[in-house]
């Protein structure tokens, strides 16, 4: 108030109501509770205010039960979609090797080789029908044993025999043609070993029953026969079922026919513990033939390799290590100083055909022999000239190896190296 005056009705008015109005708000909050909750940083605002409420609270479990199944189906849905990824890619990489949509022309996909002619259809497959075209000529085989049995007419049997051994020798050299263009083709695939020696198996099985054929009930001397290698392998071979004694001095003789180049490779071998090249005679690559005792080597004059057949023949003595080298009956060198006083070992592994790196294996396919080999005799002595001119034509007083002869019951063949009868005279006549 002013000078002691009292207030005016209005301002009295005015008081009143504003004090009305503060009682009336104190009223209100005094019926109010305000509670300070601490929330994570991280938590949800709306769950965090129902915390103290009763099925609010349940309703939040739910809610964090909802949360971490939806979290467990997004990383397993995660997962398999990266298993379907990998899986896809593995039948991607399996379609484009096996089916032929994608192949250009000549069923080859683009850019490829078909390094193996008309081999090109896998290894296995071709093994396969080989060893079912093998089986069908057995089984040719056997209804030719039948009519040979029951049939009295020994030369129209006779002349079917011929006519099957022809057969069997051009589909043999087919077989073995095929299964050395597969290994050369993929020279680090072995995984058809067991599959080719069934092939071979199979071959050396027609050619003993062949021979047996060829007996027949008259029977024929066990020397007259041949040993054919027709290619140059690591696995056609004979091998001598007995050893060599230890010897002071040899003669070897044997018949020969080969046209291969270069080099006709190892007609025979034979090696003892500890020398692989305790005898061996060899035509490698471009180098003369080679007869080596005890791994010294002496050069031979022989020319042999015009496909026509030889009779050869070499004298050897451990005293001064003397040598000497006949073609058909005639003598065409000698000479001294090979393996002088070293006698022949014994214990020791004969092979024909192959030239053996370890005791009875470790054959090399370079050196492998190409060609025919009959009547190979080895004697544990010198023979004379007029020997060895009686064997090399044929002369009825000609010898047989005391040490080694040529019958078929010293002989086991392997790997499809055939077995046919031979008479060398009348080839070589």
């Amino acid at each position: 108030k002013e000078g002691g005056a009292e207030p005016g009705p209005s301002w009295k008015l005015f008081l009143l109501s504003f004090l009305v109005a503060v009682e009336s708000s104190a009223q209100d909050f005094a019926q109010t509770q305000f509670i300070c909750t601490s929330v994570p940083k991280d938590m949800d605002l709306c769950s965090a205010t129902m915390q103290n409420s009763g099925p609010a609270e349940d309703l939040k479990t739910t809610i964090i039960q909802l949360r971490e199944t939806v979290l467990q189906q997004k990383e397993t849905i995660v997962n398999q979609k990266e298993t379907i990824r990998e899986l896809t890619s593995k039948l991607s990489r399996c379609e484009s090797q096996s089916l032929p949509a994608a192949a250009g022309p000549g069923g080859r996909r683009p850019g490829s080789k078909n390094t193996m002619g008309d081999v090109s259809r896998g290894t296995t497959d071709t093994l396969a029908q080989l060893g079912q075209t093998l089986q069908t000529l057995k089984q040719r085989l056997e209804n030719l044993e039948q009519y040979s049995r029951g049939s009295n007419n020994t030369v129209q049997a006779n002349s079917l025999k011929d006519l099957l051994q022809n057969k069997i020798d051009d589909m043999e050299k087919q077989v073995l043609s095929r299964v050395n263009t597969i290994e050369e083709s993929k020279p680090g695939s072995r995984n058809d070993t067991e599959q080719r020696n069934r092939v071979e198996s199979t071959l050396t099985s027609l050619h003993h029953r062949i021979t047996d054929l060829e007996k027949g009930k008259d029977a024929k001397p066990t020397d007259k026969f041949q040993l054919t290698f027709p290619l140059r392998t690591n696995y056609m071979y004979a091998k001598a079922k007995r050893s060599l004694p230890e010897m002071y001095s040899f003669s070897v003789c044997l018949w020969i026919k080969s046209n291969a180049s270069p080099g006709v490779g190892t007609p025979f071998s034979y090696a003892v513990p500890g020398q692989s090249n305790e005898l061996v005679l060899i035509e490698w690559g471009n180098n003369p033939m080679e007869i080596l005792i005890n791994d010294k080597v002496a050069k031979l004059p022989f020319l042999i390799n015009d496909g026509k057949w030889h009779h050869l023949c070499i004298t050897w003595t451990t005293r001064d290590g003397m040598w000497e080298a006949f073609q058909d009956g005639v003598m065409r060198g000698s000479g001294e100083n090979l393996a002088p006083y070293h006698p022949i070992k014994p214990e020791g592994v004969l092979v024909l055909g192959q030239e053996q790196d370890t005791l009875g294996g470790g054959f090399d396919a370079t050196q492998a022999f190409v060609g025919e080999l009959a009547n190979l005799n080895i004697w544990s002595r010198k023979l004379s000239v007029g020997e060895i001119y009686s064997l090399a034509t044929c002369g009825s007083k000609a010898p047989a190896g005391n040490v080694f002869s040529w019958t078929e019951g010293n002989i086991e063949v392997f790997g499809g190296a055939t077995k046919w009868t031979f008479e060398p005279c009348r080839s070589a006549n």
